[in-house]
């Protein structure tokens, strides 16, 4: 009978969350949410752990954030029926929301005067204010510069509006009436969930509702440690670099996956102290599925079944540093920390690779977030408006291709519709397509580049772009897969005065000028020599690979009428195969390795993690850059001295850290 409960609970609380999902989507007024569909609702118990998470729509980086630090804050004796919190800090809650621009609701849902679960919403805000239009430029210091921050605070009284708190939002916001708009969504989902779920109780009884919300938890908990349990035991580690808005910034992400008995622990002590750009994120105390992502998708690939809950990280443990730049602290600015979960969810693949036989995917590529400022077409008013994601192709799968234009951990943005964008502003979109001969050969290809064009058409307009990233180190392929390629920006391509902007923070873009932004490209799996002659034929056909770069790569010979000739091709790439390096990260990178070895790396890290707060990422920046100035390995007794005297130049000391 318990099964059948759970089973029949799960189907009941999903429906819960996808009815309040799909509201938010319809109902929304900002281009980003009821377009890209950057939102979310979900509910959770009485203890703050969400047993229901929508699949269909919405973002999914989400399943199981933890909201027990924030009900603690507010009391539980201080929620009453009828109320509605509202905020937008992800410091007082603790990594509830992981920047400014997730504004988030909380609704305690209460049966015959007994709290039974909370209602959790948020979307992201286009703009909440700050020192550019959209609220989010990657070259920010402080989170003093991205708007407005509120603390959790009453917006319903009762079931009644409190129009001052509403008011904080829409007085500061450069788009008041579509911020109030997607308020009023979030709260019709919230009433959508108290609904619902007082009708099950209704129908069921409020004690077997409680009891199923434990089963369903449990039952994902089930699920996940038995997809977890063939990971074998020992320790994992891999690192990767987030490039800052400037030019050689180059931030460490260090990953350690420990996996004992079933028992599944992610250390991120390495990863660099929380840095003066706007990557940095708060995730809390506990493991926060924003920087264990990769593993929860790992679960739901292997059992697609799985209820989406907390249930899926119970069995990892683990946090990062308070600090770091995946776990700061106040003051930090975290506009664009999706860059920085981007290179978490890699080095975490990375981790998987070194775990499985075979491996599991190369880097993928990231997702830029183009925002315009400029007027309106139509009423000629100051408007900002989400253009669209920019995203790389994935890396190339044990098995199958990486995917143009998918990022995996961003695929559940959506394109914002031409016709929208022409629309809003008065941007002409020239192009948005796939770059032929950019997907990272390998037996499994990495997906594709992609181009976008925009051409300003009024007087001068403001662009935004976050999120860019690998502009410096390709992404990396696996098993003699190709790296990526690099992105890159560029101003009035092909005329005179062409110019790069590099990774966009604030451009400002002239009436007739052309904005051309390309993404990276995912990484290559496996031997390009081992790629089927048949997908080689359909990456021509479709032109996606020319015939001169697969003879280059895929050693493919053809015949005088173009066609691709088997015989000559099979011939051709056993005298071709040679031994294959693990992983290739490309000439940057292994450049950099050189000088700076994993471990003498994570050493400075760590040695800067115990250091002053005013210090950390000084000394870290200016050790880094002088050592690869001299282009020599880096030894213990090399770094021991080198951060001895920049801590000196500061005016610091190498005392214990204080916050």
């Amino acid at each position: 009978m318990r099964a059948v409960r759970t089973m029949v609970m799960n189907n009941r609380f999903k429906a819960i969350v996808e009815e309040a999902s799909a509201c938010v989507y319809r109902t929304a007024h900002t281009t980003f949410v009821k377009m890209v569909q950057d939102y979310q609702c979900a509910v959770a118990t009485a203890d703050g752990d969400m047993f229901a998470f929508p699949s269909q729509s919405g973002v999914k980086q989400f399943i199981g954030t933890p909201m027990a630090a924030t009900i603690d804050k507010i009391g539980k004796e201080n929620f009453k029926p009828g109320d509605i919190y509202v905020t937008n800090d992800p410091f007082t809650t603790e990594g509830l929301l992981t920047h400014l621009m997730d504004i988030t609701m909380i609704r305690p849902i209460f049966y015959k005067d007994e709290l039974i679960a909370f209602g959790w919403a948020f979307i992201h805000s286009t703009d909440i204010g700050g020192a550019v239009a959209g609220s989010i430029s990657p070259a920010f210091t402080e989170v003093f510069q991205e708007g407005i921050r509120v603390r959790p605070m009453r917006l319903f009284i009762d079931d009644k509006m409190n129009e001052d708190v509403l008011g904080l939002y829409t007085d500061n916001s450069r788009t008041p009436k579509e911020i109030a708009g997607d308020l009023e969504a979030m709260i019709s989902a919230m009433k959508s969930i108290d609904r619902r779920l007082s009708g099950l109780c209704d129908r069921y009884g409020v004690e077997e509702v409680k009891a199923g919300m434990q089963d369903v938890i449990s039952y994902s908990e089930e699920k996940a440690r038995s997809v977890l349990a063939n990971i074998p035991d020992g320790e994992y580690k891999f690192s990767d670099y987030l490039e800052m808005a400037g030019e050689g910034n180059l931030v460490h992400v260090c990953v350690k996956l420990i996996v004992k008995n079933g028992e599944i622990e992610v250390d991120f002590t390495g990863t660099d102290p929380q840095i003066p750009a706007a990557h940095n994120l708060t995730t809390g105390s506990r493991a926060h599925p924003y920087i264990v992502q990769a593993l929860i998708t790992f679960v739901l690939t292997h059992e697609p079944l799985t209820p989406w809950n907390a249930g899926i990280i119970r069995s990892i443990k683990g946090s990062a540093p308070s600090g770091c730049l995946i776990n700061a602290v106040h003051p930090a600015a975290g506009g664009s920390r999706a860059a920085s979960g981007c290179r978490v969810y890699d080095a975490m693949i990375g981790c998987l690779n070194q775990a499985l036989d075979g491996g599991v995917a190369s880097s993928g590529s990231g997702s830029g977030i183009i925002v315009f400022s400029g007027p309106d077409p139509r009423t000629g008013a100051n408007r900002v408006t989400v253009v669209n994601p920019v995203p790389g192709g994935s890396g190339g799968r044990n098995g199958a291709d990486g995917v143009d234009a998918i990022e995996p951990r961003n695929a559940a943005l959506l394109n914002v519709p031409v016709e929208i964008t022409e629309a809003e502003t008065m941007l002409v979109v020239r192009a948005y397509r796939s770059l032929p001969d950019s997907r990272a050969a390998g037996q499994w290809n990495g997906g594709a580049a992609q181009v976008i064009e925009l051409e300003n058409r009024g007087e001068a307009g403001t662009i935004t772009c976050r999120n860019l990233n690998r502009f410096h180190f390709q992404p990396w392929g696996m098993y003699g897969g190709e790296a990526g390629r690099i992105g890159f920006t560029k101003v009035n391509p092909g005329q005179p005065n062409e110019r790069s902007d590099g990774k966009i923070t604030v451009l400002h873009l002239g009436k007739g000028e052309l904005l051309q932004i390309t993404s990276p490209s995912g990484g290559g799996f496996g031997d390009p020599l081992k790629r089927s002659l048949d997908m080689i034929e359909a990456d021509v056909r479709t032109e996606m690979v020319s015939r001169e770069r697969a003879k280059a790569v895929y050693g493919a010979v053809f015949n005088a009428d173009g066609g691709l000739d088997r015989n000559a091709t099979e011939a051709n790439r056993r005298k071709l195969m040679k031994d294959v390096p693990y992983i290739t990260y490309g000439k940057n990178r292994d450049d950099h390795d050189r000088v700076w070895p994993y471990e003498v790396r994570r050493e400075l890290a760590m040695r800067a993690m115990k250091l002053d707060m005013r210090l950390r990422w000084p000394v870290v920046d200016r050790v880094q850059r002088k050592m690869l100035a001299i282009g020599k390995e880096v030894t213990p007794a090399i770094l021991h001295e080198a951060i001895e005297a920049e801590v000196a130049a500061l005016g610091g000391s190498m005392s214990k850290a204080r916050h």
